[in-house]
């Protein structure tokens, strides 16, 4: 049997996988969008869905008043979010802006861009990035992103 097989190994090490994941997810709720390989965006997606959905839980929770006596915040969703995002000040991003933003979207918060080849060793690239933040269009950003790459590579 090939029981949980379906896992983005990264030709990495289980800590060192997890340490990515945590690092790749703090840059994108800083940044709202970043450029990495393919496979790594791959790997984020459903890793920083699933923050992005218990603080958004724990928000409604807050403002709903269903928190126990006493309390004003969601403490253990908090604290869990906390687990994995290190950084105080992208803890605050989400659990104030990111999370009050996609209220009301049911899943789905985040959106890949493959943007094709890196020239050096020909790894498949990919922008994966907020959807609520995206400021273009698709193609638009397709076409800022190659005009970028190709403004690098011509310097």
């Amino acid at each position: 049997m090939r029981h949980r097989d379906k896992l983005w190994k990264l030709g990495r090490t289980r800590s060192h996988r997890k340490a990515l994941l945590c690092n790749l997810a703090t840059a994108l709720i800083r940044h709202k969008r970043i450029l990495t390989t393919e496979a790594k965006a791959k790997a984020l997606r459903p890793f920083v869905e699933r923050l992005i959905t218990k603080a958004k839980h724990a928000v409604l929770r807050e403002q709903s008043g269903q928190l126990p006596s006493g309390w004003s915040v969601d403490l253990h969703r908090r604290r869990f979010v906390a687990r994995f995002i290190r950084d105080k000040a992208a803890l605050q991003e989400l659990f104030g802006a990111v999370a009050v933003r996609v209220l009301e979207r049911p899943g789905g918060y985040t959106r890949i861009v493959k943007l094709g080849y890196r020239r050096g060793d020909g790894a498949r690239m990919a922008l994966i990035e907020l959807v609520d933040w995206a400021g273009m269009q698709e193609g638009a950003i397709r076409q800022e992103t190659s005009q970028t790459h190709a403004q690098a590579q011509s310097s």
